[in-house]
């Protein structure tokens, strides 16, 4: 398979490799969705006032190709319009924005938080080869994990820019949470990446278990679990020896970890810029 080259305008000044730290990360969810308007620099901005080290995204693929930071598949439930993402350019969801702050590219977020490390939910085939893109850049590849999708996207996203770090998929991840939940050990073939993303339920049926985390480690991968904004459970996950916790409410998790004597701040830097660059003509 062919790997995509090309120049990337994303420098960073202090390359952060995902993941540069040995305890438990602190994620934002959607960039810190309890705090300010999701997947927007705001939000991304509020999470890293408080020193969180690790921003989650998703990207959705606009009506001209670019990779918009955006969760769901419409527009309906955090805009005033209505329809998919797909049926509108990246001009018409800027004008649109989200809670008053613009949407911007994946390539303004990483750009504008030259430092921070970036968990990106990959939500539909056709993003793998515009991400890729992104990702060609070793600086900026090695900064990013990207989840949220099936075996053979991260596969096919791997082939294309082999440094980019990803998630278990889908298949490898459901095989692992079955294993642990019966109580047997998983596969050999699930260790497909370093970091299986896991729910703490789908709706109203618990997945999390707390031998999942043995199950996993004994394979070398690490369990982050997603979203916990409750300090209770927090505490419980982090007893269980989980490695991360994706949250909306990242103030209340960073109280945990600083209560715990396990925060580790990002370090002061200055951003490139607050705003979306403006859109080039042509």
């Amino acid at each position: 398979m062919p790997v995509i080259r090309g120049p990337s305008r994303l420098a960073t000044m202090v390359v952060m490799a995902y993941p540069s730290q040995v305890g438990p990360l602190a994620i934002a969810h959607r960039g810190g969705a309890g705090l300010a308007p999701e997947n927007t620099l705001a939000a991304f901005a509020r999470s890293t006032a408080l020193g969180i080290r690790y921003l989650e995204t998703d990207v959705r693929l606009t009506s001209d190709g670019q990779l918009a930071c955006f969760h769901d598949e419409t527009l309906d439930r955090v805009t005033t319009a209505r329809g998919p993402v797909r049926g509108h350019t990246m001009a018409d969801l800027r004008r649109l924005g989200v809670g008053g702050e613009p949407v911007v590219t994946l390539s303004e977020a990483l750009e504008a938080f030259p430092h921070s490390r970036f968990t990106v939910d990959l939500k539909e085939a056709e993003a793998i080869v515009p991400m890729a893109r992104v990702l060609t850049s070793r600086s900026v590849g090695e900064r990013v994990c990207v989840a949220g999708a099936w075996d053979g996207w991260l596969r096919r996203l791997r082939e294309l820019a082999p440094h980019a770090h990803t998630a278990l998929g889908w298949r490898s991840l459901t095989t692992l949470i079955s294993c642990a939940r019966a109580g047997v050990s998983a596969p050999r073939w699930v260790r497909t990446a370093e970091f299986a993303h896991v729910p703490v339920s789908l709706g109203r049926v618990p997945v999390f278990v707390d031998r999942l985390v043995d199950k996993a480690h004994a394979h070398g991968i690490r369990v982050i679990v997603w979203t916990v904004d409750e300090p209770a459970l927090m505490d419980r996950l982090l007893d269980a020896g989980v490695d991360g916790i994706i949250t909306d409410r990242p103030d209340l998790l960073r109280e945990n970890y600083i209560r715990r004597g396990i925060w580790e701040p990002m370090p002061t830097f200055p951003t490139l810029r607050s705003e979306p660059a403006p859109r080039r003509a042509g």
